[in-house]
């Protein structure tokens, strides 16, 4: 058994067609989906990249997870912290 990676663009309601399009492929066992960081995974015995072509089909942009990605998704999560919007004036 494999778990796969994906980072996936979706907003919430991309999330019943992502689980649509895993559950036609045999050999999907699990599929968490973390909507926050686009993160998806998947763990099965299906091949990796007909995972990441079913999930093309079903009209989502997505690539194999990285380690590129976890850095950008930490930066952007305190990066509005840094920003201080609160203090700014629209006058």
């Amino acid at each position: 058994m494999e778990t796969v990676e994906f980072k996936v663009e979706m907003v919430g309601i991309h999330e019943k067609r992502l689980r649509k399009c895993l559950s036609k492929l045999k050999g999907i066992e699990k599929v968490e989906v973390d909507g926050n960081s686009q993160k998806v995974v998947v763990t099965g015995y299906a091949h990796r990249n007909k995972i990441l072509k079913a999930i093309r089909r079903g009209g989502l942009k997505a690539d194999f997870w990285s380690a590129q990605n976890e850095l950008l998704n930490a930066y952007a999560s305190t990066s509005y912290v840094n920003f201080g919007f609160n203090n700014f004036n629209f006058s």
